[in-house]
């Protein structure tokens, strides 16, 4: 008997390019549900162990089979077009980082619209149903004020968030201090940009775990 690729997939790709992109106030799109159900516990079972604040490199940290895999299809082909089709871009060629959280702080969420080199920002969010009104990414009209959004995205295991940077691509949130689990998906300009930014994060990574 033939398998099919959605049975033994954790991501819902086919929901994510069906998806209509928002444009106002930038180009976004929210999939609820992009990780499939089934595919949670075990991804939750071996989801890396980060136990201070900041971005990680997925290349510096330890995790389990599923969540292996989970990275192969984030930077897969069929996660490529499927944001391809939403965006209405090229990414041919373009590299990709992945970057991943477990802690929360105080700082963290401030009003920003990612750097230059970037062309899409994917957040999947990995967290129980979350209560608190902190730490929910609001997509925003402007850079001084967290109160002027066009949409809030609770980080709710398996919600998908992604956006075209762009000079106005603000984004920010209210503080949480506290476990916070998210994997960033960036298609950058360059290698050479992809590789600073994960030696930028590996180095950054090597002195959080030493207690800096």
């Amino acid at each position: 008997m033939e398998t099919s690729s959605h049975s033994q997939s954790a991501l819902d790709t086919a929901a994510l390019a069906a998806t209509v992109r928002e444009s106002d106030p930038y180009d976004y799109a929210i999939v609820p549900g992009f990780v499939r159900a089934a595919a949670l516990p075990a991804i939750h079972d071996s989801y890396p162990e980060v136990e201070k604040p900041g971005s990680f490199p997925y290349q510096s940290l330890e995790y389990g089979p599923a969540f292996a895999a989970l990275l192969d299809e984030l930077q897969g082909p069929e996660m490529r077009a499927a944001i391809e089709k939403v965006f209405d871009v090229d990414l041919t060629g373009r590299p990709t980082t992945v970057t991943v959280r477990g802690q929360c702080q105080q700082k963290d969420g401030r009003i920003h619209p990612d750097s230059t080199e970037k062309i899409i920002t994917v957040l999947v969010y990995m967290n129980p149903a979350w209560e608190d009104s902190g730490g929910r990414l609001r997509v925003l009209r402007g850079p001084d004020d967290l109160e002027n959004y066009a949409a809030e995205v609770p980080p709710d295991e398996g919600t998908l968030l992604a956006f075209r940077r762009s000079d106005n691509s603000w984004h920010g949130h209210k503080p949480f201090v506290g476990p916070r689990r998210v994997l960033q998906l960036n298609w950058v300009t360059s290698d050479k940009f992809a590789r600073r930014e994960r030696r930028r994060h590996a180095v950054s990574a090597f002195f959080k775990k030493l207690g800096g």
